[in-house]
């Protein structure tokens, strides 16, 4: 009975995936303004590329993408739905991070979960639901002659689909395979969300050379200080009162106040013409 449902929940979780990555897909195909036959071409390869890799790795059979119709109905309901429906918009910029970190904890969990159940061991296992998590999307961008996103410059991607597989392997080790594929699917979604909300990166190799560590080195210290300076002018006291102003030079009481016109000035030798 526990078996049933597991592979019955296993069946949905992988199917809502399929779905989800092929709309993905199609809005590649929207970008690159492709036809009819490019939208399901690059639906069906980020929909089913991954699983049908970990399949093929796996060669426990052929992929389940050829045997169950289900798969192929969603790859292609997800190409329709893309090709029909001008998804853009402020609507769409709040959707598509949910459905894109939904499809990576999904594809990963039931990835492991399939790599375990025909025997591999637990690296393997993660490696495999990685794969199925982010094959099909590689698959896809090489096609549009993309470099993939999971290659890196973008935000973690690869890194929630391996902590997504190793928190399923680690739940079917504690004999709870059934949380185990809701749990793995929360965190991986949950951290490839949260991954985009604060920006997180993987540090490139320039970032650990001598010079990128004194580039950022430079950077903190003069954060801090501006930091530093800020605080210090919140925190400085204030009387409420003006500073007394600087007392003026003292005046000569015989000199005019103003400078005196040259109208204004005596001259002697004028006075002795004029007599």
């Amino acid at each position: 009975m526990e078996h049933a449902h597991l592979s019955e929940l296993n069946r949905l979780l992988d199917l809502t995936g399929v779905l989800a990555n092929a709309i993905l897909g199609g809005l590649i195909a929207r970008q690159e303004r492709l036809d009819p036959i490019g939208f399901v071409t690059l639906a069906v390869l980020s929909g089913l590329g991954g699983g049908i890799l970990r399949d093929v790795l796996l060669q426990a059979g052929r992929p389940v993408a050829l045997t169950d119709y289900a798969y192929l109905l969603a790859a292609l309901a997800g190409a329709t739905i893309s090709y029909l429906a001008n998804v853009q918009g402020r609507t769409w910029e709040r959707v598509w991070p949910v459905v894109d970190a939904l499809a990576l904890g999904t594809w990963a969990a039931v990835g492991a979960q399939k790599s375990l159940a025909v025997g591999v061991g637990w690296l393997p296992a993660i490696l495999l639901g990685t794969v199925t998590a982010v094959g099909g999307g590689a698959i896809r961008d090489v096609v549009v002659r993309r470099v993939p996103s999971v290659l890196g410059g973008n935000t973690l991607y690869a890194t929630c689909a391996i902590l997504a597989s190793a928190v399923l392997v680690l739940c079917t080790e504690l004999s709870r395979p059934s949380l185990g594929l809701v749990a793995s699917t929360l965190v991986g979604a949950g951290l490839c969300l949260l991954a985009r909300w604060r920006g997180w990166f993987l540090p490139d190799a320039d970032a650990w050379s001598p010079a990128g560590l004194v580039a950022r080195a430079g950077l903190d210290r003069e954060r801090r200080q501006r930091i530093a300076g800020a605080v210090k002018e919140r925190t400085r006291p204030r009387s409420g009162r003006r500073p007394p102003r600087e007392a003026e030079p003292a005046r000569d009481p015989d000199q005019h106040p103003r400078d005196p016109h040259p109208s204004d000035q005596h001259d002697p030798e004028h006075d002795q013409q004029k007599e």
